[in-house]
């Protein structure tokens, strides 16, 4: 996904609009009206070209031709030839602007009293196809990918023509705030979100419920975002206002919708796989009048954190530090806390009291040890450093200070690995004889150059594939199994112009006699976050899988001879919201960490092992050593 605007939204022309998107930082817009004074569809060649440029030289590219195509309810045969003759100019324009990726609608425009009906009118759903299909043929044979939204028509109405055209790549253009208001009373939130996520190729994010007092409700657009990226949307987040204050100023209503998605957007790794983590705790938090006080050292996953932080009774944010003025800015914005572009401004101050660590992994120890030395506690994202050497240094630091050192790994937040975990301590499977895990995901090469180029690098990220998105992972197998005696890995570089591994592959061997395979791509063709596990005992076995061709996330438990849900004894959710919730009851109150930094060591310690079987030894047997 990438966050794009209609330019005609901020009341001017394109040629006026550039500056102002390129000063919003963003990178890709959507073209529909006011584009030299005209929709892009009636564009000359030579237009079409001058805007091409105009683009080009601002560094912006189109990310949808927001067309009006069909937006026409059963038009008769006249009106259907100027939609195909419509449809010609949208490929002209698609050609010389280089996006095949079109907003239309199907001739269904239906008066109030049959909105909806379309999923139960056989007769008029295949009216609509009769219609549309020479529009169909064409878009296709042009190599378009149309996105057919929800304005006019319900979310479901656009799943059941998209079920009978049945054309896989195209899908749905989510206007959100128009979706929102048709969510079935007998499905939750989560659910119907996911449901249209799976079918989304594109979002739209009006000002009405997403800017705070403009609507009723306020839409929970980092729920919506993240639902998205699950489930592999790879198309615009696009601001399209719709500017509901007309004595208002159009441009600074839709700054604002874009600052909205730019603070909402997902982190890089989801989480809530199986399951929903607990939006409240149960743990009363007798400290609330004197929160624990924290600093964020980096913001790019830190943005999110830096968020969490904020939203987490008996925490406070004091403020934000990043290398990049235009992040720190955001992220200070939008959490009402100052900034600053050099950590060590923060470690003077007494009012902070922890430093939570978000930058490269390769930072992780520079940025604790000296956060240490000034007297600071120290949390820091995973992994918990690129060598097993900082993790160490960072470790003794904290113990020779009497500081407490954190690492947070989400995953043993979630209710799927707490209840596992259950499961494994009750012996509920008998004796554990094998596992299996395997992450798919997409990363490209936008991604590993941005931010100067740091990730799939042995120095800065620790790696690539294994150490970054796989440690979550890793560290949900260390949690519920334990750590293995010995690791063997192979790795390769298929696909990706980095200096480590896009794809990884390892056996671990516990002196139990169990054994658990791992594999991971980074190379996988859908944007998604497709990962599947298993593991097998004497007495029973699970299965659990999430993203790339599951629609929902699948879990099934084989005990007492027959498959089913999880028994209610296993059932367990944390009475922790996050990371800083638990790391802040363990300042003020000694309770235990999740993850101290020797719980970090471990996991590390696994993914060491790894390497240094790929490496070092051929991929042959590698001893794991756990402790310091």
């Amino acid at each position: 996904m990438f966050p794009s605007i209609f330019t005609d939204e901020l009341g001017l022309d394109l040629v006026d609009a550039v500056p102002f998107l390129r000063d919003w930082g963003l990178a890709h817009c959507d073209l529909r009206a006011r584009v030299l004074g005209k929709h892009f569809e009636e564009l000359a060649p030579d237009e079409l070209k001058r805007v091409r440029n105009l683009l080009g030289d601002a560094g912006l590219k189109v990310g949808c031709l927001e067309s009006s195509l069909a937006k026409v309810h059963l038009p008769d045969a006249e009106r259907r030839r100027a939609e195909a003759r419509k449809l010609e100019a949208i490929i002209r324009a698609a050609d010389v602007l280089d996006c095949r990726l079109v907003r239309s609608f199907f001739f269904w425009q239906p008066p109030k009293e049959e909105a909806g009906s379309l999923g139960d009118r056989s007769d008029a759903l295949e009216q609509t196809l009769d219609f549309f299909a020479p529009l169909a043929r064409r878009a296709r044979e042009a190599g378009l990918i149309l996105a057919f939204e929800n304005c006019g028509v319900t979310p479901d109405e656009v799943l059941a023509f998209l079920d009978a055209v049945a054309i896989p790549s195209w899908g749905l253009a989510w206007d959100v705030y128009n979706g929102w208001r048709c969510k079935p009373d007998t499905e939750s939130v989560e659910d119907y979100l996911r449901r249209l996520a799976l079918r989304a190729r594109l979002l739209h994010v009006k000002a009405r419920g997403a800017v705070s007092g403009l609507a009723p409700v306020e839409i929970p657009y980092e729920l919506v975002l993240q639902t998205a990226d699950n489930a592999g949307v790879r198309g615009p987040v696009s601001a399209e206002t719709h500017n509901p204050d007309r004595a208002g100023d159009d441009r600074e209503m839709s700054r604002r919708v874009v600052e909205v998605i730019r603070r909402a957007w997902p982190s890089a790794a989801p989480g809530g796989l199986f399951g929903t983590p607990r939006s409240t705790a149960t743990r009363v938090r007798t400290y609330e009048a004197d929160p624990v006080r924290f600093v964020v050292i980096g913001l790019g996953m830190g943005h999110n954190r830096a968020q969490q932080v904020v939203k987490t009774p008996g925490a406070t944010l004091v403020g934000v530090c990043d290398l990049r003025k235009e992040r720190a800015e955001r992220t200070s914005q939008t959490c009402a806390v100052p900034y600053t572009l050099d950590f060590r401004e923060w470690l003077e101050r007494d009012d902070v009291e922890v430093v939570y660590v978000m930058t490269e992994t390769g930072r992780h120890a520079e940025i604790a040890l000296e956060a240490l030395e000034a007297g600071k506690h120290v949390l820091t994202t995973k992994p918990m450093e690129a060598s097993l050497e900082a993790c160490d240094r960072m470790i003794c630091a904290a113990e020779k200070k009497g500081l407490l050192l954190g690492v947070d790994f989400g995953r043993r937040f979630e209710p799927g690995p707490l209840s596992l975990r259950a499961a494994v301590e009750q012996k509920r499977f008998g004796r554990l004889l094998n596992g299996t895990m395997e992450l798919k995901i997409l990363r490209t090469m936008e991604y590993f150059r941005a931010n100067g180029g740091w990730r799939g690098t042995r120095r800065w990220d620790g790696g690539g594939v294994l150490s970054n998105q796989s440690i979550h992972h890793i560290d949900e197998l260390v949690f519920v199994l334990g750590v293995p005696a010995r690791v063997r890995c192979s790795i390769w570089t298929q696909a990706h112009e980095i200096e480590a591994e896009d794809l990884g592959s390892a056996v671990w061997e516990y002196d139990s006699g169990l054994v658990v395979t791992y594999f991971a791509t980074s190379s996988y063709p859908h944007a998604t976050w497709y990962v599947r596990s298993e593991i097998q005992g004497t007495d029973g076995a699970i299965f659990l899988a999430a993203g790339g061709p599951f629609e929902q996330p699948f879990e099934r438990w084989f005990l007492d001879g027959a498959w089913g849900t999880p028994p209610p004894e296993v059932k367990m959710e944390s009475e922790w919201l996050n990371a800083a919730d638990n790391f802040a009851a363990a300042l003020r109150t000694g309770a235990p960490l999740v993850c101290s930094g020797r719980d970090g060591r471990r996991t590390q310690a696994v993914l060491d092992a790894m390497y240094r079987s790929a490496y070092e030894n051929d991929g042959g047997w590698t001893a794991v050593t756990p402790e310091l």
